[in-house]
């Protein structure tokens, strides 16, 4: 057996761009270069594509782009590759599978894996309908309170809403829920454009700022003396959680400069908490990881109350962070699974899963064949 081309893909047309990047390079690094061949494949701010070893570079310089040649994957299954406009197609660079690394709007949300589907290219992570519900903070609230888990209250509203009838959107807000309160869009991942709202000059300010970043909003109610606990799942139709670790964040909550800037947010792990509460967090985390149809990898996170100990489900990130301290390997390697065995078993389920959906029938052959005679 020849080693698997595993295209890595990375950058794209959303907030979290940078933070792709990131993701990607230690990814990058660490795949076992005995097992695979890398292919770095980097898409611009701009949603341009390109493949070059040097592309995680090159996308953050952004000075040398104009001189990198387009490449685009194509959507049809006999080709299973990467083109180069004008070039014939013996130039095409074949892909065994493909790492995505393209966190939040156009990655994470199910338009990449769809692309992905359409070239019938195995792929590490959810499919369109997990990727796609898993990104909607509203949607993903709808079905975790369907199947029963314990979520906290919230409203929602048309971003147009926001902008035109700000009073009566706060209004509502302070009819349904209590200060104080999260205001998000409904479709950005690490932290960006949610801000805490004390009072209602502060909720005005934050539906103008949530607006900006997506066509909904979701308000939700703040939950006073938390703990943060994040768990990773990974698996397919039988999948299995990891160990919860605590996050501390340095600000009063898990905001982007908590997560990515000021460097002092701390995580514990293992999270410190009764046996029973882990083993409810392991289950719950699972459960959630099902509702919404996921695959391969994911990590959800929790509030654990300080003083009861209640827990509620906050979200789950099917594209989590992946850089070497990450939450998601690092809760993987205090359950017993390594950074590179991780990756391993991430490739091995994303062909596992292809597999699988490959001898599903997509023909039918009807006893008549009444189209041909109309």
């Amino acid at each position: 057996m020849g080693k698997i081309r595993v295209g890595v893909v990375f950058g794209g047309r959303s907030g979290e761009h940078e933070v792709s990047l990131v993701s990607a390079a230690s990814v990058i690094a660490s795949l076992d270069k005995n097992k695979y061949e890398v292919v770095p494949i980097g898409i611009t701010q701009e949603g341009r594509w390109l493949s070059s070893h040097n592309a995680v570079q090159l996308l953050k310089d952004r000075d040398s782009l104009d001189r990198v040649p387009e490449q685009f994957l194509a959507p049809e299954p006999h080709r299973r590759a990467l083109v180069s406009p004008g070039k014939p197609p013996s130039e095409a660079t074949k892909l065994d599978v493909i790492f995505p690394l393209v966190h939040g709007t156009f990655g994470e949300d199910g338009t990449l894996q769809g692309l992905f589907e359409l070239a019938d290219i195995p792929y590490v992570g959810a499919g369109v309908l997990g990727s796609a519900l898993g990104m909607d903070k509203i949607i993903q609230k709808q079905l975790f309170a369907e199947a029963g888990l314990p979520i906290s209250k919230y409203v929602w509203f048309l971003s147009s809403d926001c902008v035109a009838n700000a009073r009566r959107v706060a209004t509502a807000c302070e009819k349904s829920l209590r200060y104080p309160m999260f205001v998000k869009p409904a479709n950005t991942g690490s932290s960006v454009g949610i801000t805490k709202a004390h009072d209602r000059k502060e909720l005005l300010a934050s539906l103008t700022t949530a607006a900006e970043f997506d066509r909904k909003v979701i308000v939700e109610q703040g939950i006073a003396r938390i703990r943060e606990i994040e768990c990773s799942v990974l698996g397919n139709d039988t999948p299995e959680c990891s160990l919860p670790g605590e996050i501390v964040p340095s600000n009063e909550f898990y905001d982007y400069d908590a997560k990515y800037v000021d460097g002092k947010s701390t995580a514990i792990i293992p999270a410190k908490l009764p046996a029973f509460t882990v083993k409810k967090l392991r289950a719950l985390a699972i459960r959630a990881f099902t509702a919404l149809d996921c695959a391969g990898m994911a990590r959800v996170d929790f509030f654990v109350t300080k003083t009861s100990g209640k827990v509620y489900l906050n979200e789950i990130n099917t594209i989590p962070g992946f850089t070497s301290i990450s939450m998601y390997p690092k809760l993987w390697e205090a359950t017993g699974l390594s950074y590179s065995k991780l990756l391993d078993r991430l490739i091995e389920l994303a062909l596992e899963r292809h597999a699988q959906k490959s001898a599903i029938r997509t023909s039918y052959q009807p006893t008549k064949e009444w189209f041909k005679t109309s």
